[in-house]
């Protein structure tokens, strides 16, 4: 890995519409419009303006095979034609088969090896890659709407290229569980999500006591909030439990994945964030990658199922803050974008700025364990902290 003086550029962000290709079809929840929505967002409020989008390249069979076995790769491609099940979680509700999919899933995980390539090479310091982020999906089987691992294959790539230690944080309402399975043992990756507690929410993984295998114990991290948690809470969450355990492992790049389905109007989940506590959480990960991994930040993409009204915004946000043009939130959408997706919504009401009108305020945890939320940051402290010689009873690290 490069030294911080030797990177180059600054940031770039990984597109091509042919990403709209991983299309799951019909009614499925995760309809790439988001995508689309999200990148003329961004382009009709100038965060894009200069930047000429990286086109991805389809992941090769080599790579894909880092993170997935012979077996389910030959079954991907199978299954568009098979007259017959193929297995390996494939033709499901959650995962159907639609054509060309071994093409379009590859080309999301090789967008995403790419956006690591752009950092471990030294030409930017950050990268993104809005269509990534398919955190479910396991060596042998698809899962969660996700074919291949993007995120697995990124973080692999790092490491194959000298990184020693890479930080995984997913804000996504889901359990990160594709990711920490992959990782479970490995020390030189610490895993840490944020999600609704596993009894209330597929795929009911990712209790605090999910801490990693040896040699890595205290390397997978969880941080279980009740339904209904909102910005304040989950702020309160994540500031009690990320920074200090970034600030001990100290890792070399901090890769993220920003689901924004922890939003109060996903149809798919049950916890209570507004736009606006989702561009807090996009701007914190941006400060503590300057503060821990030399300013190297790899960001993807992930769920979020509010196609119209959340995501497009949520995510034209963390465009910006990756590219360091933050947008104010009073920022109206552009009558243009409207007028466009009001075609595609079916009536449905749009929103008319870029914030949801919440100052996303939140109180420092102080080492009690009144609320749901405070008992679970408790939860997760006692169950990893000590591993990296931090005090869990401290509310100072």
């Amino acid at each position: 890995m490069p030294s911080s003086a030797a990177v180059v550029g600054s940031a770039t962000v990984v597109w091509d519409e042919a990403f709209l290709a991983y299309d799951l079809g019909g009614q499925h929840p995760l309809d790439p419009v988001r995508l689309d929505l999200t990148m003329r967002l961004a382009r009709s409020l100038g965060v894009l303006d200069g930047v000429a989008p990286l086109a991805p390249v389809v992941a090769t069979e080599a790579q894909l095979l880092v993170a997935h076995s012979a077996d389910y790769l030959h079954a991907v491609r199978a299954a568009p034609d098979a007259r017959f099940p193929v297995g390996h979680g494939l033709g499901t509700s959650d995962n159907p088969v639609f054509p060309r999919m071994h093409e379009a899933s590859a080309l999301v995980a090789g967008g995403s090896v790419l956006a690591a390539e752009q950092i471990s090479s030294g030409r930017v310091r950050r990268a993104v890659n809005i269509a990534g982020g398919l955190h479910h999906a396991m060596r042998e089987h698809a899962a969660g709407f996700c074919v291949y691992n993007d995120c697995v294959l990124a973080i692999r790539h790092l490491l194959d290229r000298g990184a020693t230690r890479v930080a995984y944080v997913d804000v996504d309402v889901h359990h990160g569980d594709g990711v920490q399975a992959a990782f479970v043992d490995d020390p030189r990756v610490l895993t840490i999500s944020l999600h609704q507690h596993p009894d209330t929410l597929w795929p009911g993984t990712g209790r605090p006591g999910e801490i990693g295998q040896e040699p890595a114990a205290g390397c997978a991290v969880n941080v279980a909030l009740p339904p209904g948690t909102g910005d304040s809470g989950w702020l309160r969450a994540f500031h009690a439990v990320v920074p200090g355990l970034l600030r001990a492992f100290a890792p070399e790049v901090l890769v993220t994945q920003h689901g924004a389905d922890t939003h109060a109007e996903d149809p798919l989940a049950d916890l209570a964030l507004s736009v606006d506590g989702q561009r807090a959480a996009h701007q914190a990960l941006r400060a503590l990658a300057e503060e821990v991994a030399g300013g190297r930040w790899l960001a993807l993409g992930g769920g979020g199922y509010s196609l119209f009204r959340v995501v497009p915004r949520s995510w034209t946000h963390l465009l910006a803050t990756v590219l360091d043009r933050d947008l104010d939130p009073d920022t109206p959408v552009p009558a243009q974008w409207t007028a466009h997706a009001a075609e595609l919504t079916r009536g449905a009401r749009l929103a008319s700025s870029m914030t949801d009108g919440v100052d996303p305020e939140w109180t420092p945890w102080d080492g009690t364990g009144g609320t749901g939320v405070d008992r679970g940051i408790q939860e997760t402290r006692r169950a990893v902290y000590p591993m990296h010689g931090l005090d869990p009873d401290d509310p100072r690290n």
